[in-house]
């Protein structure tokens, strides 16, 4: 595999945490409050990053199974198909997440990080341990996998501290 392929299909799972950001960037530049703004931000994460970036997974792994498995540096196995649906669960659960309490994204968060977290350290074990460089164990799934529940996590506990902090009154004139 030459190295500009290699780096591509490497950095394209960077995808699912470019476009959310960039896409909550620009919709919160329009946002009327701290609280608007961030929960445009938990909004965008869920469904972009968890969401639809879950369920991209999904299809790959079901519709592609020999890409996928040539991708993580694997041969195909019957426990892909439990990995498509696994990311189905974690697609359900980033759409759930986008009209769900703060308590809920917190939840879900760290459900999603139970499942990415154990897949990253799945991965850096495959890559020190196993020698597996492919592009799909190592660059952008690294970070994905770190990073989505991370954020989904510290934006609903930054929500529910942002809920529970009183408003100032103002009282006025007798």
């Amino acid at each position: 595999m030459d190295n500009v392929s290699f780096l591509a299909q490497s950095a394209f799972p960077l995808v699912w945490i470019l476009v959310p950001t960039i896409g909550a960037l620009v919709r919160a530049r329009h946002a009327t409050s701290p609280r608007q703004r961030l929960e445009i931000w938990q909004r965008w994460w869920a469904i972009g990053a968890l969401g639809i970036g879950s369920l991209w997974m999904t299809i790959a792994f079901l519709a592609f199974p020999d890409t996928m498995a040539t991708a993580i540096g694997f041969h195909r196995t019957p426990f892909m198909f439990e990995i498509a649906f696994a990311n189905l669960g974690l697609a359900v659960m980033g759409f759930r997440a986008a009209s769900g309490s703060a308590h809920e994204r917190v939840t879900i968060g760290l459900g999603a990080g139970m499942f990415l977290w154990g897949a990253l350290a799945g991965h850096l074990y495959q890559w020190f341990a196993g020698g597996d460089h492919a592009p799909g164990n190592t660059g952008g799934v690294l970070v994905n996998d770190l990073l989505i529940p991370a954020v989904m996590i510290i934006l609903a506990m930054r929500s529910r501290r942002l809920r529970a902090t009183p408003r100032p009154t103002v009282k006025a004139p007798a």
